[in-house]
C-alpha cells in the first residue's frame, strides 16, 4: 500500500516551469480543437488562424491588441503590491472607472487648457481618483480589520453608479444616454502620437511604471515592508513596522496605478466614458497577477495572450458566422489548463509506501 502526499517544490528552474506551461497550452489547444469540431464542424486550424488574423491581420488590429495588452498589464502591475501584502484588492474595476471619470471631467471642463498642461493634469488627477477609491477600504482594514474583499467589491458598484450619473449629466446630444467622443474637433486631453504611433505614449507610460514597480518591490525598504506585512502582521510589528501605515500606503499606490489605467483608456484610447470602459480588466488582471506569480515578464506574456484571444474573437465571429461566446469558451479552456499547470510548478506528488504497525521503515 502507498500513501499519497503533496510536497512543495523549492526553486523550480525557469526552463522546467516554462516547459510545464507550454505543455499546458498544448493540451488546452488539443481540447479546444475537439470542442471546435464537436460544436462547429469546422477545421480547428482555420479557427486558430482566424483568431491570429483578428489580432494581427492588419497594422490597426496589431496596435489595438498592443493597446489592450498595455492597459491589462498596467492594472495587473497595480494589483501586485496589494496582493503581495495579502490585501485582496478586488476593486480594480472601480479604481479604473474613477480614474477614467477624472480624465473625462478634465477633458470636458478643461478644453481650453493647452494639451501640454492638460495631459499631465489628467494623469495626476486620475491617479488621485484611484487613490481615493483604494485608500478608503485600506483605512477601514488598517483601523478595524474589515473584510477588504467585500469592501473593494462594493466600491466597484458605487463607481459604476457614479459613471452612470455623469453619463446622463454630460450626455451629448441630449437624450442619447451617451457622452460620445469628447472634444473631437480640438482633441483636447487626447494623448498625442509618440514615435509615430498613436499608442506610443501609452506604451512609454506602461514601460516606465512596470520598471519602477519592479525596482520598488525588489530593492526598496517599502517593498520589503509590504512583503513582511503580507507574511504576518505580528512579525511586522515585532520588527518595528507600522502595519497600518504600510497597508494604507500600499493601497494608495495600487489605486493610483489602476486609476492611471483608466486615464489610458479614456485619454489614450477611447476618448469617451461609459460604465463599460474598464471592460472587466480589473477582474482579468487578477488572473494575470496570480498566474504570473507576480513576475513582470510573465505578466507581459499572459496579458498579451489573453488580449490576443479576446480580440481574435471578433474576427472569428464575423468570418465564420459564430457567436463570440465560442471564443470565450476557448479562452476559458486555456485559462483552466494554465491555472492547473500552476499546481505542477509549485507541488509534486509523492508516493510513499505505508508502514504497517509494528514494522520498521
Amino acid at each position: 500500500m502507498y500513501n499519497i502526499r503533496l510536497s512543495k517544490k523549492d526553486n523550480l528552474p525557469f526552463y522546467k516551469s516554462l516547459l510545464i506551461r507550454l505543455g499546458a497550452v498544448l493540451a488546452a489547444l488539443i481540447v479546444c480543437s475537439i470542442v471546435i469540431i464537436s460544436v462547429t464542424d469546422l477545421n480547428p486550424l482555420e479557427i486558430f488562424g482566424g483568431i491570429l488574423n483578428g489580432a494581427f491581420g492588419t497594422k490597426r488590429r496589431f496596435w489595438v491588441t498592443i493597446r489592450d495588452t498595455l492597459v491589462l498589464l498596467l492594472v495587473a502591475i497595480g494589483l501586485v503590491p496589494a496582493f503581495k501584502m495579502r490585501f485582496w484588492n478586488i476593486g480594480a474595476e472601480g479604481q479604473i472607472l474613477m480614474g477614467g471619470l477624472a480624465s473625462a471631467a478634465l477633458m470636458i471642463y478643461g478644453e481650453n487648457i493647452p494639451n501640454g498642461l492638460l495631459i499631465p493634469l489628467i494623469m495626476i488627477c486620475s491617479c488621485i481618483a484611484g487613490i481615493l477609491w483604494g485608500i478608503l477600504p485600506a483605512i477601514f482594514k488598517a483601523k478595524y480589520n474589515t473584510n477588504e474583499t467585500l469592501f473593494t467589491l462594493m466600491m466597484n458598484y458605487i463607481a459604476m453608479q457614479l459613471i452612470s450619473f455623469c453619463v446622463v449629466f454630460w450626455e451629448n446630444p441630449v437624450g442619447s444616454n451617451s457622452v460620445g467622443i469628447i472634444n473631437p474637433s480640438t482633441n483636447a486631453g487626447w494623448f498625442p502620437s509618440l514615435f509615430g504611433q498613436r499608442y506610443g505614449l501609452n506604451l512609454l507610460i506602461v514601460i516606465i511604471v512596470t520598471l519602477l514597480m519592479t525596482f520598488y518591490l525588489r530593492y526598496t525598504k517599502h517593498g520589503y515592508e509590504l512583503s513582511v506585512v503580507g507574511e504576518s502582521w505580528d512579525t511586522a510589528r515585532y520588527a518595528g513596522i507600522n502595519v497600518q501605515k504600510v497597508i494604507i500606503r500600499t493601497m494608495a499606490l495600487s489605486g493610483a496605478i489602476c486609476g492611471l489605467a483608466g486615464c489610458l483608456v479614456v485619454s489614450g484610447a477611447s476618448h469617451t466614458i461609459s460604465t463599460s470602459l474598464s471592460g472587466g480588466r480589473g477582474f482579468t488582471a487578477i488572473i494575470v497577477a496570480w498566474m504570473s506569480n507576480f513576475k513582470t515578464l510573465a505578466m507581459v506574456a499572459i496579458s498579451f495572450f489573453l488580449c490576443l484571444m479576446d480580440n481574435g474573437a471578433i474576427q472569428i465571429a464575423s468570418q465564420f458566422g459564430l457567436n463570440e461566446n465560442v471564443s470565450d469558451i476557448l479562452i476559458g479552456i486555456i485559462i483552466f489548463f494554465l491555472i492547473g499547470s500552476e499546481f505542477f510548478t509549485r507541488y509534486r506528488v509523492v508516493f510513499e509506501k505505508s508502514v504497517k504497525e509494528g514494522e520498521s521503515k
